[in-house]
Parts: C-alpha cells; sequence; structure tokens
C-alpha cells in the first residue's frame, strides 16, 4: 500500500481542506501516515501571511527529502498560487498546483513519480470560481469538526495577501451547508466549528447570510454546539448578536479581528470599520452575556503607526473586556499596498510592541479564565492527558482540564471550576448533574 504524508500551515481552513485532500488519497488506496515518517507521496498545504510561514514551507520540504528523499513532493495553497517560481526553486519539489487546481490533485499527479523538473498548474487568480468542499476534525475522538462554508474575500486591506492568494468571496447554499453538518452530526461530532476567509461575508453573492445560516443550522438533531472561527465586527450585525445570544446551540465566543485600536491606522490598513464600532459591539455582547468569550486579533509595527498611536492602540485594548489576544508583528508582503507606504517600524520596535501585547492578553485571559473560579460551566471533553486527567473547552472557549478515571470522550460535563491559570482552568465534575443543559443568557429589561 502507498503512504502519503500531508502537512498543513496556517489556519483552521487550510486544516479542513487538507483534512478533505487526505480523503481523496485514503479513497484511492493510499495510507495516511504522519509527515515525519517515510512515505512515497508528501503534500503539503501551505500559507503566506507571513513571511515565516513561507520560510517555514522551504525548511519543511528539505526535512521530507532528509526522511523520504524519493517522495513524490506536491506544494498547494497560499504560497504555491502567489510565489509559484519561487517554489519551484526549492530543490524536491515535484508538483506545484494553486488554488483552483489543488482539489483536482490527481488530474496533475499522473504516476507520482519524481521529476526531473517541476510541473507547475496555478491558474490566474482571476479564473478562481470553484469552491472545493472541505470539513476536518481536529480529535480522533470525534468531538469538533470543522466545516467550511466560505472562501475568499472581496476586502482589499493594504496588508494582507490573502484576495491575491484564495480570489474573491464565494459561498455555497445553506441546502448544501446543512447536509455537510447533518453527515458530521451522524459520524457522532458534537460541536461543529464554521470558517472561511471571512466568514460574516457568507452568502452575500447568492442572496442569503450567516443569520439565516445559523437559524438553519441549529435546528439540526446531534449538534449540540456550532461555534464561528471568526467575523469582522462590521460584519456583526445587531440581529446577529442577538440571535446568536439567544440560541443555545450557539457558542458564546466570538473572534473579532481589531488590527488596530487607532483611527489613522485602520484607515491607512482600509479596513472597514473604526475603533467606536468595535468597542459598541464589544460593549453590547458584554452587557447581554458577561460570560462570554471575546478574542481579537492584532497587528502591530503597521507603517505609519508612530509610538504615540501604538500606546492609544494598547490603552484601547486594555481599557476593552477582551478575554485574549492574537498578536502579529507586521511583515512586508509581496503585492500588497503597504509595502509603498511612508513610516517604516524598525523591526526591533515591532518586536518589542509586539512582546507588550503578547504580556497584555496573558493579563487578560487570566482574567478571564479566573472570572469562572466557583461558577458551573458545560466542557465537551476531548483529550485524555496523564494520570487521568481529561482536557477540553467550553461554549467560551476557555481550556477546562478534570481528573477522572473513566473515559469521558466526547462527552458534555457540568463543572465547577476550582483554579484558574493563564492556560487553562481546573475543574470538579460534578456528580448529580445527569445529561447537557445549556447554560442560557437572556437580556435584562
Amino acid at each position: 500500500m502507498k503512504r502519503v504524508a500531508l502537512h498543513t500551515l496556517g489556519c483552521k481552513l487550510n486544516f479542513a481542506e487538507t483534512a478533505s485532500i487526505g480523503r481523496q488519497f485514503r479513497d484511492r488506496g493510499y495510507e495516511l501516515v504522519d509527515f515525519s515518517e517515510p512515505s512515497d507521496v508528501f503534500v503539503l498545504n501551505t500559507c503566506s501571511v507571513t513571511d515565516r510561514a513561507d520560510r517555514e514551507c522551504r525548511q519543511l520540504i528539505r526535512r521530507v527529502r532528509r526522511n523520504s528523499p524519493n517522495a513524490y513532493v506536491i506544494v498547494m495553497g497560499c504560497y504555491a498560487q502567489l510565489r509559484p517560481e519561487e517554489i519551484k526553486t526549492i530543490e524536491g519539489v515535484d508538483l506545484i498546483l494553486g488554488a483552483k487546481e489543488k482539489f483536482d490533485l490527481f488530474e496533475f499527479t499522473q504516476a507520482a513519480r519524481k521529476e526531473t523538473e517541476p510541473k507547475l498548474h496555478v491558474s490566474p487568480i482571476l479564473e478562481i470560481t470553484t469552491f472545493g468542499k472541505a470539513s476536518s476534525s481536529e480529535s480522533s475522538d470525534r468531538t469538533r469538526a470543522f466545516l467550511k462554508i466560505q472562501d475568499g474575500c472581496d476586502y482589499s486591506c493594504t496588508f494582507c495577501t490573502i484576495p491575491l492568494a484564495r480570489g474573491a468571496s464565494r459561498s455555497i447554499s445553506i441546502e448544501e451547508i446543512r447536509s455537510q453538518a447533518a453527515h458530521i452530526a451522524s459520524e457522532g461530532y458534537k460541536e461543529i466549528v464554521l470558517t472561511g476567509v471571512n466568514v460574516g461575508d457568507y452568502g452575500r453573492k447568492i442572496r442569503t447570510n450567516l443569520l439565516s445560516l445559523l437559524k438553519s443550522l441549529v435546528t439540526i438533531n446531534g449538534i449540540e454546539r456550532i461555534r464561528v472561527s471568526s467575523i469582522e465586527p462590521n460584519l456583526l450585525t445587531e440581529d446577529l448578536i442577538d440571535f446568536w445570544l439567544s440560541e443555545p446551540k450557539l457558542c458564546k465566543h466570538f473572534h473579532i479581528p481589531l488590527q488596530s485600536g487607532n483611527d489613522t491606522i485602520l484607515a491607512s490598513m482600509k479596513r472597514r470599520y473604526r475603533s467606536d464600532l468595535y468597542s459598541k459591539r464589544i460593549e453590547k455582547i458584554k452587557s447581554v452575556c458577561p460570560e462570554a468569550g471575546i478574542g481579537a486579533d492584532v497587528l502591530v509595527g503597521f507603517p505609519g503607526e508612530t509610538s504615540d498611536l501604538f500606546e492609544q492602540t494598547y490603552r484601547f485594548l486594555r481599557e476593552l473586556p477582551l478575554s485574549y489576544l492574537h498578536t502579529f508583528t507586521y511583515s512586508e508582503r509581496p503585492k500588497t499596498d503597504a509595502v509603498q507606504l511612508e513610516g517604516r517600524v524598525e523591526p526591533r520596535e515591532r518586536a518589542e510592541r509586539s512582546e507588550r501585547l503578547r504580556m497584555l492578553g496573558i493579563r487578560k485571559r487570566r482574567m478571564f479564565h479566573e472570572s469562572f473560579i466557583g461558577k458551573s460551566v458545560d466542557v465537551l471533553f476531548e483529550h485524555s492527558q496523564e494520570e487521568g486527567w481529561w482536557s477540553g473547552f467550553t461554549d467560551q472557549y476557555v481550556r477546562v482540564s478534570s481528573k477522572i478515571q473513566q473515559s469521558i470522550a466526547n462527552e458534555i460535563h457540568r463543572v465547577e471550576i476550582i483554579q484558574a491559570n493563564n492556560e487553562n482552568c481546573i475543574g470538579e465534575l460534578i456528580a448529580n448533574h445527569a445529561g447537557y443543559v445549556p447554560m442560557q443568557f437572556h437580556q435584562s429589561a
């Protein structure tokens, strides 16, 4: 039996797409192995959001060549779409596939034999109209599944390469997504995570929207939790928030990209909101559901970000009731408008600002975790740890560990939180709690 190893760089959307490609290999009789093991075929699904992702791609290919010098090496994804000629110079690569071609991989692999020169199949980005259905599991215990509902982006943020790598925003119908979600539920998954490039833009070109999709998905039997991976603040409407907070199946967890807390920088980034709208969205959520988990992406060191403007962002974030931060250091990306902007921030200063926000994020996460001490929460347990410890997540996306001897994989249990730290909470199972009763939140009069 031939062996194939797959590896993914980047976002959960990439992971879902890699999983779907892996199923194509399995259906053709391949054995899926870890990429550190010898294999006949190696598939690398790449990211190119930062220059670090590009470097990691090259390092991984060199590592594969050491482990499996005769493996047929396929590189696909965002880096392959954006810079195929650069990948072509990496020794050991046999096939390079763009965003349009990656889901039809077997049309291009032929006998999957080593090539004397890499074969390149990358269509112009304007030709990319296919969707490419995808879903994946983060756990072997069939606990949480990621479901792709949207791809591409019509936004023109000056720092971002994603529209160049994935094309225009596109979606598939509610009926198609509902069918996939029902299949996932039939396989025993209790939580579905809806993912995409710009999830909040779902359905705009097919005359529907994310709110309509959520109203349909919550009616599917077997699905106990629905989580939205990320949503732009300008697309998080009042009606959407109201339904989200009133529906027990929708996780009270919001990941809302911010990028900067300063309006001058937001304008330079061509973001479609300003700081006042962002803070209003956070205040609205917290006024109805104080326990909600809210995370933010922040990009530091963007051109024109002076020390004073950074301090404004820092103070803005410090005052917001956020649960955690994902901090990214700006890196110059070819073909983006930002590389032409004046006011370059020195790399050392970028790193120092990033570290300050990272420490702020740690403090916020710990405070959020500590707010649950003495409270009862529902935890979907996923992983077994050492010495009988089990780990899982609340619907607010708080990791909780509990010590119990028997298997509780893919089970939801009520837990009382007794300790908290930067990484997770420690809880004790409530013995007299039978079954799962979702926590209810009601807007005060």
